[in-house]
């Protein structure tokens, strides 16, 4: 590109999109990128500030803002993906079904580390909607070296950065366990809670059965719901360290494989993650499940009903950001809970 007064630019091609911004009222593309500039657009352009502009001298090592962003789209945009035209050299991708949001971390860092260039995404992990802004991506200067962009996708690999993981419909069994709600001396509480959570993943709970603190029992009940072709078994009550709590040792002896008893988050540090021999997952849910707003249960169910693996790895790592402050207003996931 070549630096020219604006006044003596009649007849030039402009090398990119020029942006009006006027507080209140727009901030929007006045000219874009290969405008021939005519007489009268010398006024507007000076009006919007510019005294002097660039204009294109083809230089073929060289690519503009706009050719570099849709590279960067191409490395950025995996399943379930759409993505806006460029527009100010800028692209933004959308997200084209609801699901849980993945990205690669580690290549991410190593393309955005190659400076003059962005992908500037939302955290991955948690439940995005259909239409939701997932990334945003341009290079920094208003053209960029071919080479440096054959780099950056080479460093990106040859697998997209994001992707939408579509949610499962599931159905769901329940196994609520304590003395005090089989005998009826207080009211399950617990369960309401929990069909309102699936039901934001547009599921539901398909068998639900009350059973004291007998932990044989509990055990039958897991293994019954299993063979009787729910998706996940959920148990409520019986996670603490109490001697009549025994629901960690009924998921246990059900056959069910133990990630981990015990997770890095406050709400929620008791619960439990287990999976059948098939795979399907078998929780148990501490108490604060039932009374508080967000907990470890919302940081796991996305990735559950996408049918993505938990680990240990992955629960170990919650505990940066995994301390809920009890906001006022909730406005997960739009907070720091979990990242």
């Amino acid at each position: 590109m070549k630096l020219m007064r604006t006044e003596d630019a009649l007849g030039q091609i402009l090398c990119h999109d020029i942006t009006q911004i006027i507080r209140g009222v727009t901030k929007d593309v006045v000219f874009k990128k290969g405008h021939i500039i005519r007489e009268e657009d010398i006024p507007v352009l000076l009006s919007v500030g510019k005294d002097n502009i660039y204009i294109w001298e083809y230089d073929s090592s060289l690519l503009h803002e706009n050719d570099a962003a849709e590279i960067l789209r191409r490395i950025g945009m995996g399943k379930n993906i759409g993505a806006t035209q460029p527009k100010e050299g800028k692209i933004e991708l959308i997200a084209q079904c609801d699901g849980i949001l993945t990205v690669d971390d580690d290549r991410l860092r190593a393309v955005n580390g190659l400076g003059e260039m962005i992908i500037a995404t939302r955290h991955g992990g948690f439940a995005v909607k259909r239409g939701d802004r997932l990334a945003g991506t341009r290079v920094i200067p208003l053209v960029i070296k071919k080479e440096k962009m054959a780099l950056a996708e080479k460093v990106a690999g040859g697998e997209p950065l994001l992707n939408v993981i579509p949610f499962s419909r599931k159905k769901i069994g329940v196994v609520t366990t304590g003395n005090e709600v089989f005998h009826g001396r207080i009211e399950d509480s617990f369960t309401p809670v929990i069909g309102e959570k699936f039901r934001e993943f547009d599921s539901q709970i398909g068998e639900h059965v009350i059973i004291d603190d007998n932990p044989a029992r509990i055990t039958d009940a897991i293994v019954g719901m299993l063979e009787r072709g729910m998706d996940m078994v959920v148990c409520t009550g019986g996670m603490s360290v109490d001697p009549d709590d025994r629901t960690p040792l009924a998921i246990r002896n059900s056959g069910a494989r133990v990630v981990s008893y015990g997770a890095p988050v406050l709400p929620g540090s008791m619960f439990m993650l287990a999976y059948a021999p098939d795979g399907r997952p078998v929780m148990g849910l501490p108490g604060c499940v039932m009374y508080e707003k967000r907990t470890v249960f919302d940081l796991v169910l996305p990735y559950l009903m996408a049918d993505l693996p938990v680990t240990a790895e992955h629960l170990a790592g919650l505990g940066q950001g995994g301390l809920c402050l009890k906001c006022d207003v909730c406005r997960f996931p739009d907070c720091g809970f979990g990242k």
